[in-house]
């Protein structure tokens, strides 16, 4: 059986309906067209995974200030994104389809393979759309873009050949990270997103076996599996090394060669220093290779198992002396640039070993898992000096988890280190919330930002728009349209509907007698993510004044991992193309964790599912709840997910304003007040009323100079405290002035005071909590000449603010807490009345507002005495009327179980044996008829009453209650 939903789900799903219908969204774009446009990028993600809990948090973030800045009157057009690239859609294919890495594929087929994955990517759309219009953000859902979409690819061909033409796009032989099992390269900011630490690897320290010395040089390696790619061996040629003999566990004495300042590695063994040279002498000796290999002839690499010298070898960890395999470290294989030295690749390209002569058994392995084997192997040859374990900090996959390994590859480049100055010049003008990010964060990232492999080895993404002289691979091509490729493809009728491969491959150019072949490589999914802000608009081929008007973006968040992914690679494409940033404000996000900070887990089941929230608590006490943490929308920190302080935040915030409107609602109902047709600001003279209109002004200044700053934890809070003030003190205090009988002036400001922050109120909480605040902006508003919906409307205009006042409120309420503290301290209770107070001295109407919060009869104000004394005394006629408003409390909370309305007349009789309560009716008779509605107090007890007993001063009474006839 399904739970009952809450008031504010059902109020939220009503609202969901009336939007659709109304097509109120459409309208509040439309009806701002032709002002000045604000400009959004949306972060994509993937639809061929679900969402999850996390999402809400950069949605609402999105969602609320596009609703503000469409109501401070901008041209908000506002349209969502999907990412359907890359190695997350071809890893779950896979999954999918039972099969693994690229063999599997190309026995499958391509183009089955790539279809699948087309199929895929909007597998989860429609339960992704479910949650964004559930939670409330506005989008044009129709007109998403996708990274798919043909037009989309054309702009990413455009952007690779400008920066082609800028000199900026190489090809290069490079040790870079790579996934063995996705079988491509990763650029550095991917690698920088699956770093996992306390990674348990081998400490391996081996020995060199000297060729013309017996002598062994002692190197340190945590990566057993890159020893038969072994080329050189290298020590810093300003380094002081030893030659020490020692006894090995079999009784021999061996001779070790290792850095001076390293000599701590030999523990406790009892060693005896032979001799003392420095790197640089060492330099040119060759030893005995640990493994045997049939990939290269030896005959031609003159320095291969040899000393070389390098100045990056540290003295400082390890042993000082370095073993070099080229096809495995970046600083290894530049010493192929100096050397003539091999690159080794005794792993391929899936990550197993291979071209090892002296070790079959080693032939297939996975690179890891020839660790034990490798060592197994040297120990068993005597090469081993001592094989322990330790724990470090290893980059994996960020999609796959596979284990990474440098590896010398061919790939494409964009020279991003040429550029860096640039990147820094145009990161000036970007603002960042939180700050720190700017300087921190991100621009260390830009200061160090290394050259960007752009090529994937891979089948489901933007095909890389190169082809290759097929005699000549420095001669190339970097076509930069359709329209190009159809003429240098001789096709005028060339059918780009899908230009993935398998079909793009079979594109052939031919140019001035030569033949180009497309190379196989795609696009890195990131290129095109930093294309967005061309690839949305199918720029330069269409749309140059919507994306002029649009670029750079106004504002764009995503959390705090996208500072080194999307913001960075956005920046540093629109930086080449176009001299400038790609946005201007930056909202990073927090990360939402579970309440006891640990991430947030399906398996742990350690958060509420959303649509469960949604239905009980309501999307917009979550959208408040997330907005107004500091930590999840200012700082970029770690927030957790509180299920009780969501609940509060629904009772304490929106609880309160409910309970505000049906207050007012009620009694205007009773009353059969209507507001004017239009929306003005009441001039009325109760300082109550001047009170609560500042306090509106007030939060008006607040909140907005907070939202024009990005800081929406800080913009909201003035709105919860207007929200509490105008509940529990302007609602409280103004009580009698909506009870009493009497149409007057009063009563008519009180309602139109109310009516008035009320209504600016729900345009305050429009952004933040769209649901609640267009449902009451509509009831306060029906019979109005305003918008129909508050999402039409204006943002409320900043006004002066009456600071003299609210200072003068503000001390007023501090006596008055001072007098309360006193009550307590005496045992006094609130409804007992008290005969006087003295306070500071404050002007007259605040007198009548301390004296009924403290109970009593006269405020004396002292103008030489600054602190609050409260005469504690009571005297008979005190306790007699204290007496009387315990039995008025008694009847009211009578009168609600009786099921009355407030506005019910009754008859009342109340029935005692105890003379003071006697006592306390006969002389305040008056006074509890008009507080209760009583028409009758006394007589004999009618048939068909309602009856309860109490306790008062310390006796029974029995109150009995009728509602009367004509009432």
């Amino acid at each position: 059986m399904q739970a009952k939903k809450s008031q504010f789900a059902r109020i939220e799903e009503e609202m969901l309906a009336t939007w659709e219908r109304e097509k109120t969204f459409q309208k509040s774009v439309v009806q701002r067209k032709g002002r000045e446009t604000f400009s959004f990028y949306d972060g994509p993600p993937f639809a061929n995974g679900l969402p999850h809990f996390g999402h809400s948090l950069v949605n609402s973030i999105k969602d609320s200030v596009l609703r503000y800045k469409t109501m401070r009157g901008y041209y908000v057009p506002r349209r969502n994104g999907w990412d359907c690239h890359g190695l997350p859609v071809e890893y779950a294919i896979e999954k999918e389809l039972g099969i693994s890495g690229k063999r599997q594929i190309l026995e499958l087929g391509l183009e089955k393979f790539n279809a699948a994955c087309r199929d895929s990517i909007f597998k989860y759309k429609a339960e992704w759309e479910h949650l964004l219009k559930r939670l409330g953000r506005w989008s044009d859902y129709d007109n998403y873009y996708a990274t798919v979409d043909s037009t989309y690819t054309e702009s990413v061909w455009w952007a690779l050949s400008q920066i082609h033409k800028k000199g900026l796009l190489y090809k290069g032989f490079k040790s870079t990270a790579y996934c063995p099992r996705c079988e491509t390269p990763l650029s550095n900011f991917e690698v920088n997103e699956g770093y996992k630490d306390d990674v348990s690897d081998p400490s391996l320290y081996v020995k060199f076996k000297l060729i013309d010395e017996d002598a062994s040089l002692l190197a340190w390696t945590t990566t057993p599996w890159s020893l038969p790619g072994n080329a050189a061996i290298a020590v810093n040629p300003n380094e002081h090394y030893v030659y020490v003999r020692f006894t090995n566990d079999d009784g021999l004495e061996e001779v070790v060669i290792l850095a001076k300042s390293r000599l701590s590695v030999l523990n406790e063994q009892d060693y005896h220093v032979l001799k003392e040279v420095n790197g640089k002498d060492l330099a040119g000796k060759h030893y005995q290779p640990l493994f045997k290999t049939h990939l290269v002839d030896a005959s031609d690499y003159n320095d291969l198992y040899t000393v070389v010298k390098a100045q990056f070898v540290s003295g400082e960890d390890g042993t000082g002396v370095l073993h070099v395999a080229p096809a495995f470290g970046e600083d290894d294989l530049d010493l192929t640039k100096k050397y003539k030295l091999p690159v080794l690749t005794t792993i391929d390209s899936s990550g197993h070993l291979t071209g090892i002569s002296n070790q079959v058994k080693l032939e297939g392995l996975f690179f890891k898992d020839a660790d034990r084997p490798i060592i197994e192997f040297l120990t068993m040859k005597g090469a081993v000096f001592a094989a322990e374990t330790t724990s470090h900090t290893y980059p994996f996959c960020w999609r796959c988890e596979t284990p990474l390994l440098y590896y010398a590859i061919s790939s494409w480049f964009i020279k991003v280190s040429a550029i860096r100055a640039d990147l820094l010049k145009t990161a000036r003008d970007i603002i960042w919330t939180p700050k720190n990010i700017k300087t921190g964060r991100f621009g260390k990232w830009l200061e160090g930002a290394r050259d960007w492999a752009v090529s994937r080895n891979r089948y489901w993404g933007a095909p890389m728009p190169i082809w290759v002289n097929e005699n000549d691979s420095n001669d190339y091509i970097v076509v930069e349209s359709y329209e190009q490729l159809r003429q240098l493809s001789g096709d005028n009728k060339l059918d780009i509907t899908d230009v993935h491969r398998p079909f793009i491959d079979n594109v052939v150019i031919k140019k001035d007698g030569k033949t180009y072949q497309r190379i196989e490589e795609v696009l890195d999914c990131w290129f095109e993510s930093g294309c967005m802000s061309i690839g949305q608009q199918h720029y330069p081929f269409e749309n140059k004044e919507k994306f002029k008007q649009s670029f750079p973006a106004d504002f764009i968040t995503e959390g705090l991992d996208q500072t080194r992914l999307w913001f960075y690679v956005q920046h540093v494409v629109n930086t080449i193309l176009f001299s400038s940033n790609a946005y201007k404000n930056v909202v990073v996000n927090g990360m939402i964790l579970a309440a006891d900070g640990q991430k947030l887990s399906k398996r742990l089941k350690n958060y509420p599912p959303v649509e469960e929230v949604f239905d009980n608590e309501g999307a917009d006490s979550l959208r408040l709840f997330l907005l107004s943490s500091t930590q999840a929308t200012q700082t970029a920190d770690y927030m957790r997910f509180n299920r009780d302080a969501l609940k509060d935040l629904n009772r304490n915030v929106l609880g309160t304003l409910a309970n505000t409107m049906r207050f007012f609602s009620m009694y205007a109902q009773i009353d059969g007040w209507k507001p004017s047709k239009g929306l003005t600001e009441p001039k009325n003279t109760h300082v109550l009323d001047k009170w609560l209109i500042a306090r509106l002004h007030e939060t008006i200044s607040l909140t907005t100079n907070k939202a024009d700053e990005y800081k929406i934890a800080h913009a909201l809070q003035p709105i919860f405290s207007l929200i509490e003030d105008m509940s529990n003190w302007y609602v409280r205090r103004s009580r009698r002035r909506f009870w009493k009988a009497d149409d007057d002036q009063d009563k008519q400001h009180a309602y139109t005071t109310l009516h008035y922050t009320l209504t600016v109120t729900m345009q305050l909480l429009a952004p933040w909590a769209p649901f609640i605040s267009d449902t009451f902006y509509r009831e306060l508003t029906s019979h109005m000449n305003m918008p129909v919906s508050v999402h039409l409307a204006d943002w409320p205009a900043i006004r002066p603010t009456d600071k003299k006042l609210l200072q003068q409120m503000a001390e007023a309420r501090e006596h008055i807490n001072e007098g309360l503290r006193q009550r307590a301290a005496a045992g006094i209770k609130v409804r007992q009345p008290l005969q006087q107070v003295a306070v500071p001295n404050l002007p007259g109407p605040f007198s009548s507002i301390i004296a009924e919060e403290l109970n009593v009869k006269q405020v004396n104000r002292d103008k030489l005495n600054n602190k609050v004394v409260l005469d504690t005394t009571l005297t008979e006629e005190l306790i007699t009327e204290g007496i009387m408003r315990d039995l008025v409390r008694h009847i009211q909370n009578i009168r609600k179980n009786a099921g009355l309305q407030v506005d019910d007349r009754i008859h009342l009789t109340i029935k005692t044996d105890n003379e003071q309560v006697q006592q306390a009716i006969k002389a305040h008779s008056r006074t509890i008829k008009m507080e209760t509605l009583a028409v009758e107090l006394g007589g004999t007890v009618p048939k068909g009453v309602h009856s309860e007993k109490v306790t008062l001063a310390g006796s029974g009474v029995t109150i009995s209650l009728k509602k009367a006839k004509h009432a």
